[in-house]
């Protein structure tokens, strides 16, 4: 039978097992699998992963869920239970990664404490995901995207000033958790090959990593004791910037942080004479005026269509963004040039779009798959390569091991 896992990519190779839940580790696991990593996940026998339940649904099958877990095979096991116990070890063995994002201390709890699991497979990556880390007053705490980006400090910087603060439409910390994950993963790789090294713990808080994306707000609190305020749309670091609603009601964003780009944007509205003006010569003159900068584009948009206004900025080469919805980011001629949705083999649809592989590499480029399938797909496979027949895997199936 051919190998379903085979595939391309630079990661062509490496085996992950993944034992994470709901967003965070898993889009981890699913960001290694898009370059190739071989990524198995287990869930537990009849429920399953909780993202399973997270809508959209379409004919009760979660759409969600299909793309969060692209490209791995799918097994089930109970860890609680010692035969499954000894199956995950059997597992832990041969494989070069492990995610997992239970509460500090669980794995421990049920015989897979980090010196078990080294001394099965002294070059495992351990993955940790968790709220607020492996130590600490509050590392027994779970939390979600909204926890995260409420004490990382991404929510009390966004919305409109004077109002309360607002999360981003998307659990967005989950996405940066993800990211950072992955990063770390390979980052332990490649210093265990690079050192000659054995394996390696990685402890990723998740409202650490959202802080960490802010940058500059702790720099700034530090040296000027500033706490950094929701500002709505306006830019913290440069005008004009902001928001604006098209004569035709679109909306579009203007950006522009350098002289060049400015005087770019100043002749797109038609106001070239403002260039030179002494109250907008310089980014610290602009920011100083931002809000007359804002009027004088804002009058700009309401007399224009978004077509006029996007045609008069790129004959001048100036800096501005439709604001789109994902039904426009489809439509958008650049997205389809660049395949940025992609067709993946579905076992319930045939095929669904979504997201590309993100980046482009030129040489052993990733590629998606499938997308994730349902609960146990894969686990008459999985028991089969480690050496289980088939009368084995029905006893452990009759037992409610998988």
């Amino acid at each position: 039978m051919l190998d379903q896992m085979d595939g391309q990519g630079p990661l062509k190779g490496l085996k992950v097992l993944d034992i994470a839940t709901i967003i965070a580790a898993p889009f981890a696991a699913s960001l290694l699998a898009d370059f190739g990593a071989e990524v198995t996940k287990f869930e537990m026998p009849g429920r399953g992963d909780g993202l399973r339940y997270f809508p959209p649904f379409r004919d009760d099958k979660p759409l969600w869920w299909k793309v969060t877990n692209r490209g791995k095979r799918y097994g089930t096991l109970d860890l609680r239970k010692p035969e499954g116990l000894e199956i995950m070890k059997k597992l832990i063995a041969e494989h070069d990664v492990l995610v997992e994002n239970f509460r500090p201390g669980t794995l421990a709890k049920w015989g897979l404490d980090r010196e078990t699991l080294w001394a099965l497979n002294p070059d495992l990556v351990i993955l940790r995901v968790s709220a607020f880390g492996q130590t600490g007053p509050k590392s027994r705490q779970g939390g979600f995207a909204r926890i995260f980006e409420a004490m990382g400090g991404l929510t009390y910087i966004t919305g409109m000033k004077d109002s309360a603060p607002v999360h981003p439409g998307y659990p967005i910390a989950d996405a940066f958790g993800g990211v950072f994950g992955a990063f770390s993963i390979m980052a332990a790789l490649y210093g265990i090959k690079a050192n000659g090294t054995r394996g390696e713990e990685i402890d990723l808080a998740l409202t650490e990593a959202t802080f960490r994306l802010l940058e500059n707000i702790a720099i700034e609190y530090d040296q000027l004791g500033q706490v950094r305020e929701r500002d709505g749309n306006n830019n913290q670091y440069t005008a004009p910037a902001n928001v604006f609603r098209t004569k035709d009601g679109r909306y579009v964003t203007v950006t522009g942080s350098t002289d060049s780009m400015f005087a770019a944007n100043m002749r797109a509205i038609g106001q070239a004479q403002l260039i030179d003006d002494p109250r907008f010569v310089g980014n610290r003159a602009r920011m100083a005026q931002r809000e007359t900068l804002d009027e004088i584009f804002r009058a700009y948009m309401e007399s224009h269509t978004l077509d006029e206004t996007l045609d008069a900025f790129a004959r001048e080469g100036g800096a501005i963004g439709p604001i789109y919805s994902v039904e426009q980011i489809f439509e958008d001629a650049q997205m389809q040039a660049r395949e940025v949705v992609t067709a993946v083999a579905d076992d319930d649809f045939g095929t669904v779009r979504m997201q590309n592989v993100v980046p482009r590499l030129t040489n052993n480029p990733g590629r998606v798959r499938w997308s994730a399938k349902d609960l146990g797909a894969d686990t008459n496979e999985i028991l089969a390569d480690l050496g289980f027949d088939a009368e084995q895997i029905a006893t452990l199936r009759d037992n409610g091991i998988i």
